[in-house]
């Protein structure tokens, strides 16, 4: 076992969410790096234990088109702040993995430079595929070569040159002993020479115990790329588009046959790097049609084989399309301090922080076989299991709650650890109800650890709690209704906040920071705060529901919506 069998990864694209310039001037450096530092501690907040950032290293633009890959990018810091990074991760359990852009270079790398300037007489002419001084290109340098993607900004390395090869190799050495980086995401490794991929496992094999190669592959069988040769997992781009797809047209049957697929394909073994969204691609909550739909997707995504990944803002919900071919809005600046109530208010937040929980303390998910136990267009069920220890999901991507009688093993009751419901079993099955848009993961009460019952305690108690305040809520509304109407400029204001101070009281040990100081703002906000609660009490609340209640401000209208749940 290694860590990366148990890792839940969090994806960062720097130079975006610094806010970096989008051209190096190569000028003054900027000490970034440093002012995310406060990201680490909200990495293991929401349950992950790895990170994924890159790319990092001194580039021209957008960081794919490397000037030095042993110098931080000067609009990010120096090498002691990437340093302090790592360590600080390190410092919070947080394994790290750089970007490795080994495909190609930039024009401003120092071989590519010396081609420029000695031409045929260059020691580095070689280095390069394909360069042909009868040729030319855009920029006028009298000399042609190969390049990724059709683009001359990325020249593309040699990989069969043994000095090239023996560079890159010494370029990961240098990474670990500088940086004590655990792993590396090898871009564009679909279009790698299989050799050179070799070189760099036989050196990850020397340079850290269980150091982690990770390939980016799009298409193809993933089994030749992850093996005990060349790379230890590839991005799951096959189970990507199934996630998104597979909810908006409700056919679940699209992503169980990729998993089915997948899964033969590697008897079981391969491990996957398992993705909703990422820099190159639209965020999953801009992609989904029904935005209810990100519990489902996500469910899945924290518990079918693979190691799971949350790229960063995607745990706020947040958007971003591809717009006139440019990526930029998929990498946004983003300030931590906008989201800093997300945990208690935010149902996407709180979701991604409870699976990644979840996922870390349960060994089934990381390391057990699957089995498929039902399948329709709009539900789908499956176990994993593990050493005696099994856990069966379920999601529902229909409108409407959906009961399933699933196959289990033979135990008296289950516990469902993302609602708290507890489901006896019968003739070693067990029926459960899975809610509109929504899903449970499910464990033998008997086996679940600690860490389960805290998971479980907070919904016992929340769903409890919540329920006693809106029956006295419900109870009493009338009374401030017709003290309201019967004198609104001055009793009805004082017994309004009565009603709402009842519910804080109830509500208080799970209430969170943000929901007391609405409190304290006034009846408005109170009664607000006691509709959302009735809301979450009855199922998923989306963003735009939210919206909806923030933007009512008519007290009789708000005691109205509040009655309408009795």
């Amino acid at each position: 076992m290694a860590w990366y069998d148990e890792a839940v990864f969090y994806h960062i694209y720097p130079l975006g969410l610094c806010g970096a310039e989008k051209q190096n001037s190569y000028s003054a450096v900027k000490h970034r790096l440093n002012e995310i530092e406060c990201w680490i501690e909200h990495i293991e907040k929401i349950g992950c234990n790895a990170l994924y950032i890159g790319p990092l290293f001194e580039s021209v633009g957008h960081g794919y088109e490397t000037t030095d890959y042993k110098k931080l990018d000067s609009r990010l810091g120096t090498n002691d702040d990437l340093k302090a990074f790592v360590r600080r991760c390190h410092g919070k359990g947080i394994k790290v993995i750089f970007d490795g852009v080994f495909n190609h270079t930039g024009r401003d790398f120092f071989a590519f430079k010396d081609i420029k300037l000695s031409r045929e007489n260059s020691r580095y002419k070689d280095w390069y595929c394909n360069v042909n001084f009868w040729g030319n290109n855009e920029y006028n340098d009298g000399f042609s070569y190969d390049n990724w993607g059709g683009y001359n900004l990325l020249a593309k390395l040699n990989q069969r040159n043994d000095e090239v090869k023996n560079y890159i190799c010494d370029v990961i050495r240098f990474w670990v002993s500088e940086f004590d980086v655990d792993g590396i995401r090898l871009d564009a490794a679909d279009v790698l020479d299989f050799d050179f991929m070799k070189a760099l496992r036989n050196t990850a094999n020397q340079v850290k115990p269980d150091f982690w190669l990770m390939g980016e592959v799009i298409h193809g069988d993933y089994i030749r790329w992850v093996n005990e040769d060349t790379l230890h997992s590839v991005t799951n781009y096959h189970l990507h588009k199934a996630l998104y797809s597979g909810h908006n047209d409700h056919n679940y049957f699209e992503i169980a046959h990729t998993v089915k697929r997948l899964y033969d394909m590697g008897n079981g073994k391969m491990l996957l790097y398992n993705f909703t969204d990422n820099h190159d691609v639209e965020r999953i909550y801009t992609k989904l049609n029904n935005k209810a739909h990100f519990a489902p997707v996500h469910i899945l995504e924290y518990t079918l084989p693979g190691i799971p990944s949350i790229y960063y803002g995607s745990e706020f919900g947040i958007e971003g399309r591809k717009e006139r071919g440019s990526d930029d809005s998929l990498r946004p600046h983003l300030n931590l301090n906008d989201y800093k109530d997300s945990y208690d208010i935010n149902p996407c937040t709180k979701l991604i922080s409870a699976l990644g929980r979840i996922r870390q303390n349960t060994k089934a998910l990381s390391y057990g076989d699957y089995s498929q136990l039902l399948l329709t267009n709009r539900q789908y069920a499956f176990s994993r299991s593990y050493n005696g220890e099994s856990v069966i999901i379920a999601v529902n991507n229909d409108d409407s709650d959906y009961v399933m009688t699933l196959p289990c093993s033979d135990c008296s009751e289950y516990i469902g650890l993302l609602t708290g419901k507890k489901v006896s079993v019968s003739n070693r099955s067990i029926c459960v109800n899975i809610a509109a848009n929504s899903g449970d993961i499910f464990v033998p009460s008997e086996k679940a650890e600690n860490s389960f019952n805290v998971i479980i305690q907070e919904k016992e108690e929340k769903t409890a709690q919540v329920e006693c305040a809106v029956e006295n809520i419900s109870e009493n509304i009338i009374e401030a209704e017709a003290a309201f109407e019967e004198k609104p400029s001055e009793n009805a204001i004082p017994k309004e906040i009565n009603e709402v101070e009842n519910l804080k009281t109830a509500t208080e040990s799970i209430t969170s920071a943000a929901i007391d100081e609405a409190f304290e703002k006034g009846r408005i906000a109170g009664l607000q705060e006691a509709i959302l609660a009735i809301m979450e009490r009855n199922g998923y609340v989306t963003d735009q529901m939210r919206r909806d209640v923030y933007n009512q401000t008519h007290i009789p209208s708000l005691i109205t919506w509040v009655k309408s749940f009795r």
